[in-house]
């Protein structure tokens, strides 16, 4: 229902009260054939979504993927065919080439990343830096490229962070608020930012303590000093280049805003014939 509604939102902002163009020139009942073509190497994510597009305008149009989500297509290969209205797929084709080039392009961002420390127990993990609107979307093309979700959401875990600690006056204080209202079941996670604050989290009985812009000496030292006793995530100016000193330095998890924020839309276009 979500997607829909997106889906909705996004062909009404490109098509409005009707495509003047494709509307002048084409008649209703010409057929023809569309295909999408990969412009550069990528990761194809968004598959379902460039469906739905074509759906909603004619759930009749035949659609054939010929690449699946998460595998590498090479420049000029063919991820997708289509056969029916022409119409239809010209004016589906911007709002799906909208999506799928987005989102294969976090795909693709994410697998470099995730290449850089495929040897190395840590798990890479999303934040909370999506597109608004666009978040269940995102996260699905991370996991697509091999990285993992962290929070969908303020709803569904518990991440302490700086402005929650000032409000509430301490590490402690806040984690016994946080520890006295969820489920047993929920883990409560803790930011900091010095040795200090991380004794405090291991005090207060943090299930996860986040490292927020340590170097790596702090982290090591923030490592050695948890010592298991909780998970240890590092998060901020987390790059391609500091990746894999990062997970070397013994933490758990690495949170990046960068794999969706930083991502850049791949190019794939769509090239169009007239049934004849």
């Amino acid at each position: 229902m979500y997607i829909k509604q997106l889906i909705e939102l996004a062909l009404a902002e490109d098509i409005g009260p009707g495509d003047i163009t494709t509307d002048s020139l084409i008649t209703s009942d010409q057929e023809g054939t569309g295909k999408i073509v990969a412009k550069q190497r990528l990761v194809l994510a968004g598959t379902e979504t460039a469906r739905a597009v074509f759906s909603a305008l004619d759930p009749g149009l035949e659609i054939r993927w010929l690449k699946q989500e998460g595998v590498w297509v090479e420049k000029g290969e063919t991820v997708m065919t289509a056969q029916g209205k022409l119409a239809v797929l010209l004016k589906g084709e911007r709002t799906a080439l909208n999506f799928l080039q987005r989102l294969s392009g976090i795909a693709t961002h994410v697998r470099r990343f995730c290449e850089e420390i495929a040897d190395l127990p840590v798990r890479l993990v999303d934040t909370r830096k999506t597109t608004p609107g666009w978040r269940v979307l995102e996260k699905h093309a991370v996991r697509v490229g091999g990285a993992h979700n962290h929070r969908m959401g303020l709803y569904d875990g518990v991440l302490i962070k700086d402005n929650h600690i000032a409000a509430c006056g301490s590490i402690l204080t806040a984690v016994q608020r946080a520890r006295a209202r969820v489920s047993h079941l929920t883990k409560i996670e803790v930011e900091v930012s010095n040795q200090a604050e991380v004794d405090e989290a291991l005090q207060a009985g943090a299930d996860i303590i986040m490292l927020d812009n340590m170097d790596l000496p702090e982290i090591r030292a923030a490592v050695s000093r948890i010592k298991g006793r909780a998970l240890v995530e590092v998060s901020g100016n987390v790059t391609l280049e500091r990746l894999r000193p990062l997970a070397e330095a013994g933490v758990d998890l690495i949170s990046a805003g960068a794999l969706t924020h930083s991502a850049v839309a791949v190019d794939l276009s769509m090239q169009i014939q007239r049934q004849l």
